[in-house]
């Protein structure tokens, strides 16, 4: 009798001890608990992060966190992770898990991915999440910046800490997460977007004449020159802000091999006059900032701020700022701002960018 006594009390010990010890679940990408920001699309595999900066977020409990990412074309990705608003690192992905210790035990923890490459890398695929428990992070709507630009705004050349500017892939050293824009939402605490693509500009770009500019990708989701499927625009979370930073590769003398003609104003100003009515057709209530290139020579630098004033007298009834850069930022890979410089700028840009979204 003593034994089926202490065989009863046993199995009752061990259930409690399992009921306080919840196993992991696998939460798919297509959970609503988690929350995307920038372009991505939902697919068989997953939810695609598609452009620069893509990202997810969510809660999280337990002890560990596993989160499933993979390369849909077979290269490889940078991702940036945070966890609780605090930076863990840069990883490479191919067909990858990382796997983080939570630090709160007993309560939420906040991890977000963010997509370091852009969108002529490939896409990167979020499969989904191994822990306890997710939770939809619940916010109130915040102020949104889209930054519109080049490989500066991709943040292309930033980071050297794993590999040398003169070593591996072109884009081993691209960080968006360390690039002005990001920067610069995470300092005013607001979301951002960014659609960009290294060597495009307004009516030209790095080393053609004939090549669709950036102009002329953006409608599309993968912001290629083979357009595809067409971007959707989502009306209920505009961008208070469209921040545009182009004209680096409109001045670029290009490899110095391929024929490059001369600078022209006039198909500069009128493709960006065209593109900034089609962002006012898109978003009605958004201001739009003109930004300067940390990159051009003295004398391009000059005539660009003296194009972009006119172009703001041109369209004197709509809400438009422009800022300049006093001085270059080119400490990175190809003359490209480094991790340091996007910091430098980010400083000059955050009361800027305050003003617009009138946070003063």
């Amino acid at each position: 009798m003593r034994f089926i006594v202490f065989f009863l009390l046993s199995l009752l010990l061990l259930s409690c001890k399992a009921e306080k010890t919840p196993q992991d679940q696998y939460f798919e990408a297509g959970d609503e608990r988690f929350t995307y920001m920038g372009r991505t699309l939902t697919s068989g595999e997953g939810k695609e992060l598609i452009a620069s900066g893509a990202s997810v977020k969510t809660k999280v409990y337990g002890d560990t966190v596993t989160v499933f990412l993979k390369s849909k074309e077979g290269s490889y990705h940078y991702v940036a992770v945070e966890l609780n608003e605090e930076y863990k690192g840069r990883f490479r992905i191919t067909k990858d898990t990382l796997k983080f210790a939570l630090p709160r035990k007993d309560s939420a923890n906040t991890i977000t991915i963010f997509k370091e490459t852009e969108a002529a890398n490939g896409i990167l695929i979020f499969s989904g999440i191994r822990a306890n428990k997710i939770e939809k992070i619940s916010e109130q709507q915040r102020a949104k910046i889209e930054f519109i630009g080049d490989s500066i705004t991709c943040g292309m050349g930033a980071d050297t800490t794993e590999i040398n500017c003169e070593e591996g892939e072109w884009f081993d050293q691209h960080s968006a997460y360390t690039s002005y824009g990001p920067r610069v939402a995470r300092e005013l605490g607001i979301d951002y977007e960014i659609n960009c693509v290294s060597g495009m500009g307004i009516y030209r770009n790095w080393n053609d004449e004939d090549k669709p500019a950036l102009p002329d990708v953006y409608p599309y989701l993968h912001l290629d020159g083979n357009h595809g499927k067409r971007v959707i625009i989502n009306k209920e979370d505009p961008p208070q802000v469209v921040s545009i930073a182009l004209g680096t590769n409109d001045f670029s003398l290009g490899d110095g091999e391929k024929l490059r003609m001369p600078f022209s104003e006039d198909p500069f100003k009128e493709n960006y006059i065209t593109f900034i009515e089609r962002i006012f057709k898109i978003y009605p209530e958004t201001k739009v900032a003109l930004i300067s290139s940390p990159m051009t020579r003295e004398e391009d630098s000059k005539e660009l701020i003296e194009i972009l004033h006119e172009i703001k007298a041109q369209l004197a009834d709509k809400p438009i700022e422009i800022f300049e850069f006093k001085k270059t930022y080119a400490r990175g890979c190809s003359g490209h701002p480094s991790a340091e410089d996007h910091k430098l700028m980010a400083e000059q840009l955050v009361p800027f960018y305050r003003k617009m979204l009138n946070k003063e």
